[in-house]
């Protein structure tokens, strides 16, 4: 658990719940609304410690964006130098990585470098590097995602790469609250409780791996907008955006089916997924198919929407109410984000 500094944040739920303590079954003291404006005292695992007028207690960090201005954003201290820029260089081996105003995830981002770029590295801290472009703007990076080199060292193996460690992921469980989204025919299974809980296997796969997962909504009461999920994954920077549904059509239709809206932004993301549901499912696969929906069209970061299997097929919903199929489900899918990352 850490103090932090008095911190204004702006609400990104519809309807984010003030707890007593930082955890799901602690009781709840107030609720927020999307927009409100709040201020942080602390924050513990990822947990915030919030103020609001006569509320105060304890809210789910990835639902609030924290304030950019230079009075509310607390410097990073100046690391010891542990590399000379004239002696030690690097090379970008991430295809977009973001260099930050401090070491730390929750630093500004001042520039997202291509793969390639060679950096001039000034120092270090933990695993963050301290690094200085071609055109002179200087910032933090993840040590993770550049090869170091020096007149000493010997060009790093090829092959390596960087995988899913400190990658950013919104999941996004699709549906939620009043709105259950697609019910199964033959057992009346409501897709809003199969998104969530392949949303949250996902997210625990995804975790394992190093990577930091942000979920739009944590329970079926939840209903955020369409433009809050969005917000959500850009307010995070999101390296990834993946929206979980499952199907359902008039025709006899089964299997899975993966969209993308943008062929340059979200086209390699969703390769990637569909490859790791065709090859690991079990369904059928019904490929790629362009997405004309608002968590895609109005995305900035590169997104997917994925459909994990039809309600209205009885074989389906048999296969895909079953717990043993959402597991296979997100391990597909984290297979695939695993391979984007790597390509």
């Amino acid at each position: 658990m850490r103090a932090a500094e008095q911190t204004s944040a702006k609400v990104l739920a519809s309807s984010l719940n003030v707890r007593s303590e930082p955890s799901f079954e602690a009781a709840v003291v107030g609720s927020l609304s999307y927009g409100t404006m709040v201020t942080i005292s602390k924050e513990a695992y990822g947990w915030a410690k919030i103020s609001y007028k006569q509320t105060t207690g304890w809210v789910a960090g990835y639902y609030l964006q924290k304030s950019t201005n230079k009075e509310t954003t607390k410097p990073s201290p100046p690391a010891p130098s542990t590399a000379s820029s004239s002696g030690n260089k690097g090379t970008v081996t991430a295809d977009a990585l973001r260099m930050r105003k401090g070491p730390g995830l929750d630093q500004e981002i001042v520039q997202v470098l291509t793969l390639g770029t060679t950096l001039d590295i000034m120092g270090r801290k933990q695993d963050w590097l301290q690094v200085k472009t071609s055109t002179g703007k200087t910032g933090w990076v993840s040590a993770t995602y550049v090869s170091e080199k020096s007149s000493s060292t010997v060009t790093p193996k090829k092959g390596t790469s960087p995988g899913l460690k400190g990658k950013v992921i919104v999941i996004d469980p699709g549906h939620g609250g009043s709105d259950v989204g697609a019910i199964g025919l033959t057992w009346k299974t409501e897709e809003k409780k199969l998104n969530q809980d392949t949303a949250l296997k996902l997210a625990s796969k995804l975790r394992q791996r190093g990577a930091q997962v942000i979920l739009t909504r944590n329970s079926d009461s939840e209903k955020p907008s369409l433009a809050q999920r969005v917000a959500v994954s850009e307010a995070k920077a999101a390296d990834a955006f993946i929206s979980i549904h499952y199907n359902s059509s008039i025709k006899p239709n089964r299997g899975t089916l993966t969209f993308f809206y943008s062929q340059t932004k979200d086209y390699p993301l969703a390769q990637s997924i569909e490859a790791g549901l065709r090859n690991n499912l079990g369904l059928p696969s019904n490929g790629l198919s362009y997405g004309d929906y608002h968590v895609l069209r109005e995305n900035a970061q590169p997104a997917v929407l994925v459909e994990l299997g039809f309600l209205t097929h009885a074989k389906d919903e048999a296969i895909i109410r079953t717990a043993s199929y959402q597991e296979k489900a997100a391990q597909a899918i984290a297979d695939g984000l695993a391979d984007y990352f790597a390509n």
